[in-house]
């Protein structure tokens, strides 16, 4: 467990909301979620320690009892003060909701294990990104048993309370001083037994199936955003909660188009004779094609901005632009005429080089001076 202060970790006042907490989390596990910092080990350890902080913190009996005893509140055997009562059996393993494993959150209720989460990879191009759509997937995963409704138990039966524990899930050995607690051996850590079992699912509660989704997309989604199917996972054994999905959003290079969060960038080739006299061309957006201005002189290389032709934003209603970079083409498979036209054109220019071709002037002037301060 962490030993830094929760509050600290989420850089939250301690009289924090639970509103403020979920931003704080949200912010957090973004920043430092591995799917976004590529393996980089130190910051996976640093959404281990958001995500642990933010389940002592949003839970409020938990919270509750970290403020008053820290961190040893949820150590095994630890004592918060008072009657000398195990946290850890009182809370529960923190970690059981985050990874479907863990126990149940008190006296008499049963340990069965939430769902496991599962990830659902999901590629789309730019234009289904950008629009938004609604997909039908197929997640094979455990769904509840529905003869026996998820619990497990034989249709008209139940699952007792198991004699042994009590319906605790652990048993207290008492060596001399010590007490040391530990997992029924009777029920396994699920505080009931079942004594008839269902068929279907053999007595656990949950099936394999494939199960259809429809997922929507919203507009505006990019590579690495991630979007939450609440209870759409793993079944819980014995009719536990359902973990969640994860739909883990991949979009497609494009052939044209470059995404830099909101903006897009294309490289638009134009003729010289445009570029030197200036004209109007046709450019591509994802709605459409648009005339684009190009003033006379214009150099290779030059960006232009569509505002408002880029992506509007998944997170607000901010929508990025269009960036154009215009890209000079020499022209190719010339007639006989055409490069005499050229080759005329160039003898003429050639007579006020420095006036024409400015940057082309002063770059090989440079490299003369350069060399003559080598010779000297």
């Amino acid at each position: 467990m962490s030993k830094r202060d929760y509050y600290e970790v989420l850089g939250v006042n301690k009289d924090a909301t639970e509103r403020e907490v979920k931003k704080a989390y949200k912010r957090l596990a973004m920043k430092y979620h591995p799917d976004r910092t590529q393996g980089d080990k130190g910051k996976e350890e640093q959404f281990k320690e958001v995500k642990e902080a933010y389940e002592i913190l949003n839970d409020d009996q938990k919270r509750a009892a970290y403020d008053q005893y820290g961190h040893a509140a949820f150590q095994q055997g630890g004592h918060g003060g008072g009657g000398g009562a195990d946290f850890g059996d009182i809370f529960g393993d923190v970690f059981g909701d985050i990874f479907g494993g863990g126990r149940g959150r008190g006296g008499q209720q049963s340990r069965a294990r939430r769902g496991s989460d599962l990830r659902y990879n999901m590629e789309l191009t730019l234009e289904e990104a950008v629009k938004g759509k609604s997909v039908e997937i197929k997640v094979p995963t455990y769904v509840a048993c529905e003869p026996c409704a998820g619990s497990g138990a034989k249709k008209g039966t139940s699952a007792k309370t198991c004699t042994t524990c009590h319906g605790h899930g652990q048993v207290q050995m008492r060596q001399g001083l010590f007490a040391v607690q530990q997992t029924c051996p009777t029920c396994h850590g699920q505080g009931k037994v079942i004594s008839d079992p269902c068929h279907s699912c053999h007595g656990e509660g949950r099936v394999q199936k494939n199960k259809t989704l429809s997922v929507k997309i919203p507009p505006g989604v990019d590579t690495g955003d991630r979007i939450r199917l609440a209870n759409e996972g793993e079944a819980g054994e014995h009719g536990a909660p359902a973990g969640d999905l994860y739909v883990q959003v991949n979009v497609k290079d494009h052939a044209i188009f470059v995404r830099d969060e909101n903006n897009l960038y294309c490289e638009v080739p134009i003729c010289f004779t445009v570029a030197a006299l200036g004209g109007e061309i046709e450019v591509p957006t994802l709605g459409g094609k648009v005339k684009l201005k190009i003033p006379k002189e214009t150099q290779t290389g030059k960006m232009f901005r569509l505002r408002g032709k880029g992506v509007k934003s998944v997170r607000s209603s901010v929508t990025g632009d269009l960036m154009c970079k215009v890209v000079i083409e020499t022209p190719v498979n010339l007639s006989g005429d055409q490069k005499a036209l050229l080759q005329q054109l160039d003898e003429d220019m050639g007579k006020k080089r420095a006036h024409h071709s400015p940057k082309e002037t002063g770059f090989f002037n440079g490299v003369k001076k350069f060399f003559d301060d080598l010779k000297s």
